[in-house]
């Protein structure tokens, strides 16, 4: 997007630059990458960062207004309804599609929201490996808000420690080795000093949790948590027996898992901004919209894609039997943005927000990036692409 930078960057990118660049990416953490990492970052210049940021606040306006939780209320399953809610997320990701308005300038476009952790380790450690083998103009980084690499570690320590020492807090996921972004674990656990544990080796007694590290069994005073309940259900049964999280237990939680829901797909219908695209409940809209191809169905309660109609027809709406947890949401057409060998890339940006205690509301403070050559952004549309995977966008300071 700072075609100057892209230009310069393709005519001296090689296979071999790119090679001795994953070598390196790969070598501290050997085997933890499992997902594709794109052949390029992205270059951001002002006015866009402004575009995005204007389309994140105007959303974090809408979750701080005093009936946002009331509202939300219905986006919490019963079963997966956790105690102890706080009051405030810690932490929000919003995925944004790269697209072209009707004048042709580039434009955020808001996809999905998530009042969940994402790879808030691996997208400080990722960065730097890039600029040791490509050349990112120091005017350019990863980080929002103002922030550098030493004060985000800080507030991001102080987020999720809270007032507790290092080995009292876990990283809490399912089989947390087998996750394809485990690597962001362990740069978690680099940056931190807290363990990643599964949910089967918890242990209760009372009210209190425990586990074990270096053979000594340790009380657990607070949860980074990265447990969805999807995921968790659908493995039940091939994880035997585990802590139901959904108990009244003694333990903290960063961020709450009901803020999940809250900040979510659900959340979508009640705001309006030129960057976000128009979303209705199914069940509220009085008629449907006229031609179906431009919208785009989607389940509240599911998670990475799964579930979405992309090319709707009207028996796909009249077969759904609970349309109150579906959503029809206008589809964005992703910008052709990124030059690359063959076809151009198109891209994503999700910007990751930091929430503390005490804070009137949430900073901005890193971000990530995806780019895609296939019908959606994702692995099982990009196949065999080349140029396509995770990034990030370096946006101009």
């Amino acid at each position: 997007m700072v075609s100057s930078w892209r230009t310069s960057f393709n005519q001296q990118f090689t296979k071999e630059r790119y090679e001795a660049f994953l070598y390196d990416l790969n070598n501290a953490y050997p085997g933890a990458i499992e997902f594709r990492v794109a052949e390029t970052p992205i270059l951001a210049d002002k006015a866009f960062k402004q575009k995005v940021l204007d389309a994140c606040e105007s959303i974090v306006d809408r979750i701080l207004e005093p009936d946002f939780k009331t509202i939300t209320e219905r986006s919490i399953p019963p079963a997966e309804r956790v105690p102890h809610e706080t009051p405030f997320a810690h932490m929000i990701a919003f995925d944004f599609g790269i697209c072209e308005n009707e004048q042709k300038e580039l434009e955020p476009q808001l996809i999905e929201m998530q009042g969940f952790p994402t790879l808030f380790g691996f997208q400080v450690y990722y960065p730097e490996v890039l600029r040791r083998h490509f050349e990112i103009p120091e005017n350019y980084s990863q980080f929002l808000g103002g922030y550098t690499k030493e004060t985000y570690l800080e507030e991001l320590q102080s987020i999720v420690l809270g007032t507790h020492q290092p080995e009292e807090v876990i990283l809490l996921e399912i089989k947390p080795q087998e996750q394809k972004t485990r690597i962001d674990f362990y740069c978690t656990q680099t940056y931190l000093g807290i363990q990643p544990v599964c949910i089967t080796e918890l242990e209760q007694e009372g009210k209190a949790l425990y586990y074990t590290k270096d053979d000594k069994r340790i009380r657990i005073k607070r949860i980074y948590n990265r447990v969805i309940f999807d995921d968790l259900n659908a493995q039940k049964d091939q994880l035997g027996s585990y802590i139901d999280i959904t108990q009244d237990l003694d333990v903290e939680w960063v961020p709450h898992p009901n803020w999940f829901y809250r900040i979510s797909k659900f959340t979508m219908p009640l705001i309006k901004h030129p960057y976000i695209p128009p979303t209705y409940f199914l069940n509220e809209l009085e008629s449907l919209p006229a031609d179906l191809s431009q919208y785009v169905l989607k389940p509240l309660f599911s998670f990475a894609g799964q579930g979405v109609v992309i090319d709707i027809s009207p028996d796909d709406i009249s077969d759904i039997k609970d349309p109150q947890n579906w959503i029809l949401q206008k589809k964005v057409h992703y910008a052709d943005v990124i030059p690359t060998p063959d076809i151009p890339a198109k891209a994503e940006i999700r910007i990751m927000y930091l929430w503390k205690e005490g804070w009137e509301r949430p900073k901005p403070a890193i971000n990530l990036a995806r780019l895609s050559k296939g019908k959606m952004i994702g692995v099982r549309y990009n196949k065999d692409k080349e140029w396509v995977g995770g990034s990030v966008c370096f946006f101009e300071q």
